[in-house]
Formats: structure tokens, sequence, C-alpha cells
């Protein structure tokens, strides 16, 4: 059987650069930068100064609140500034920046768990302080999602859909790495208490599923589930609808439908976070785009300067144009390679400029965009009610729902740029309501 859901697009995969190419691991930075807001919700507290020696594995920065994550050194050495720094975000957010002395030298408080003997209770204060939130790209503190589903859920997802056009990491891992990912998903299970767990991955990457299975045989409770390849298949509500065919409910979350969706690294991190002791520190992120020179999967550590990333896969081999943190589709333009690997960062592209750019026409009405979203949303409406300030039409066609897959502005004949249109439509509704 292969899973799918309803409506969805097939842009060009372009995975053919990277897919083959086995994990490298770049050399530790001579420094880092670690942004005290890589996640959604609070940002963290620093907890260090300049001057101030730490190790790695070390605390930093400590949570800033119940919805946030904490953050952790990723080099040992000595804390040189505390202060602003850009952020992939396009702001300037405070940051600890550390000076690598190349050593490496562990924190005392990174150990092994014996997790096998934890109550439910001890894993969820422990994972509180990993540091780890989504790695497929919404940076969701994972423990708070683990804390509001116990209890709800009956069936943990595991996503391995990897959708986006360009993006192999997550693909490499399944292939590389199946044991950390396997181990991680039976800790889960453990947390949470349930005994069933779908490990979706598409047919493109079937070449990760003989392996798999074994490591599947010896636990009924894990089910390998091939998705059909499509976009964006790996968006949360699309997943649990095309494994389970339930449907999320309008302004609800999965945990609402009695599901809980995680990445593949995420389980990943959760398995050497309590069988190693080793906080979220690292990374694989997929290096492509037509100006770079030698494509690559790279492991690097978070607060890595991106312009490393580059050096290591032999520089631009054309003028870049567009630069992205993370997929063509959902990922996040940038002015400039000064920015660090944060903890959301699954892939970094850079395109140059081949043939002119479309310009943006007038709409036909002809509906492929509400053909292909996912959501059953009429996205041109969004569109022009965005356009015309109409806040009560924002809100009556449920413009929040948009989980700006870029599904619409892809397939769009006249090339509007629908999903920023939206996009700009729910930070309207946004400002139009009381701050809770």
């Amino acid at each position: 059987m292969v899973y799918t859901f309803k409506r969805g697009t097939h842009p060009d995969g372009n995975k053919e650069h990277t897919k083959d190419k086995s994990i490298e691991v770049l050399k530790a930075p001579e420094y880092v930068v670690l942004p005290v807001s890589m996640h959604i919700g609070a940002p963290a507290k620093v907890i260090v100064k300049p001057g101030d020696t730490v190790k790695l594995g070390q605390m930093v920065a400590e949570a800033g609140g119940f919805v946030s994550a904490p953050v952790h050194a990723t080099v040992s050495g000595t804390v040189t500034k505390v202060e602003p720094r850009l952020h992939p975000n396009g702001t300037k957010v405070m940051s600890v920046v550390i000076e690598n002395d190349f050593n490496d030298t562990w924190d005392e408080s990174v150990k092994p768990f014996d997790y096998e003997n934890m109550t439910q209770d001890e894993l969820c204060d422990a994972l509180a302080k990993s540091g780890i939130v989504g790695h497929g790209g919404a940076a969701f503190p994972t423990h708070v999602k683990v804390k509001s589903g116990i209890g709800k859920i009956d069936t943990i997802i595991i996503n391995g859909a990897e959708c986006e056009p360009y993006i192999t990491s997550d693909h490499r891992l399944l292939l590389e790495r199946p044991e950390e990912i396997v181990h991680g998903i039976e800790i889960l299970m453990k947390i949470f208490g349930v005994r069933n767990a779908k490990l979706a991955i598409e047919k493109n990457k079937s070449n990760t599923f003989e392996r798999i299975e074994e490591l599947l045989a010896h636990n009924d409770g894990i089910e390998l589930c091939p998705l059909e390849v499509k976009y964006p298949q790996g968006a949360e509500k699309q997943l649990i609808y095309a494994i389970t065919h339930r449907e999320v409910p309008s302004k609800k979350l999965p945990a609402d439908a009695g599901c809980a969706v995680f990445n593949v690294d995420t389980c990943g991190a959760i398995y050497r976070y309590f069988a190693l002791g080793q906080p979220m520190y690292r990374r694989i992120v997929t290096v492509s785009g037509s100006a770079i020179s030698n494509p690559k999967n790279l492991e690097v550590r978070i607060g890595t300067p991106v312009t490393n990333l580059i050096e290591q896969c032999g520089g631009f081999v054309r003028d870049p144009y567009k630069l992205l943190m993370g997929g063509p589709m959902m990922g996040v333009s940038q002015f400039t390679t000064d920015i660090p690997v944060f903890k959301g960062t699954n892939a970094f592209l850079a395109f140059d400029k081949s043939g002119d750019l479309p310009k943006p026409g007038q709409c036909i009405r002809c509906g492929r965009c509400v053909d292909v979203c996912p959501m059953n949303l009429t996205p041109t409406y969004l569109y022009h009610m965005n356009e015309k300030d109409n806040l009560d039409g924002l809100i009556g066609y449920n413009t929040m729902d948009c989980i700006e897959c870029g599904a619409c502005t892809y397939i769009c004949p006249a090339k509007l740029p629908l999903v920023q249109g939206i996009r700009a439509g729910k930070h309207k509704i946004q400002a139009s309501q009381p701050k809770k």
C-alpha cells in the first residue's frame, strides 16, 4: 500500500545533485554564533558572559519559558561576545559567540541516561533540558510537543517524506544512520506510552527500505509506510491524513486527531541525547543549487557560519542571485551568507540568475491554485483580499489555516506571488488581534 493525501503538486525534485553523496563531517569552525532564538516560542536567556570558558554540550542559555528551549555550546572554548548578530530570519538576535579551542572537551553533564528505567515524568524533564527542537523546519521545542500530547495521542508518525526539492539530508540519514532513528522512535513510544508508530518515507527513497525493515523486525509496533512522491507530502496535517485518514480540525493541533509527528532527525537527536547524553549541537545540511560548485550533504556544528559550508562545497561556480535557508518552496530568502547555521537549518541553497525571471500578470481565474491547495483554501481569493485590506474576508476564508507550502505560487500560470500575499494577510490578522 502507498499512502498519500488529497491535492498537492509535483515540482521537479532536483535531488540528483546530492542524493547519492554521503554525509561529510565539516571541520568545526574557529568560532560559532549561537542565537538565543532558534525555535518557536520565547527566546532562551543567556547564562554566560564574555571571558567565560565553556565546554562542548554546556548550557549557555536556559529556556525562557515553557515554550522555549535551552542553547548549548557546540564547541569548547571561550565566550568572546554576547551581542545581537544577524539571524536567518532577517533580524539581529542576541547571540553567544564562542571562540573554538579545538579540544572538543565535553561538559561533565554529558553522560548517558538509564532511560530504560526512567519514569515518564523523568524522561520529559530530561528532554526539556536537551535543547532538541523539531528538525523538520518549524523548530518547535520537542519537549513541549511531547508533554502536550501525553494521554491524548495513540499514534506517533515519523516524517521521512522530505518532499522539498533539492533537500536530501534526511534521505542520507535514513541510509547511513537508520539505527539512531529507529531507537529514537522506540524512546518516543516509551515516553508517550503508546505502541503504535508509523515511519513514513516517500517511494523515491526506497533504497532505505531494506535496512529499515530489518531494524523493525524486532518491533511490531513500528510500521514502515511508503508514501507517494508528491508535494507537500511532509506537511504535518497532510501526513496525518495520508497515514490515518484523520483530519486535524481547523485551528486545532495534531494531538486533537490523536497523533504526534516528528522528523526522522529529531528521533536521531532524541536517541543521541538519552543514549550518549549529547544535547542538540549539530545538524545535517544539504548545500545545493545552480550556483554551488560541488553540492554536498554536510554534518555541521550549530552556529557554524554559512560561509564555511559554501567553502567546503568549492565556493560559488557562478555569482549567486538567490540565497535560501531551506528549500525552494518554503525556504527563507537571505541577503548575505554572514549568518550561522541554526537549529532549524536543513539546507542552504544558492541559485544563479538563469534567464529572465517571470513578471506577475493578472489572475485568469483558472482555479489551478485551488486544485493543488492541500488545505482546501482558495489562494487567489485570499491574495486579493490582502491586496484590498479586506480583514473580514481574510478571517472568514480561514487564511490562518494556510501552511505557506507555496504549491499555489508554484502552479500559478500568471506567476502571482500568492503565498507572499497570503503571508502578509496572516500578519494583518495577527496584528488586529489582542496578544494573549
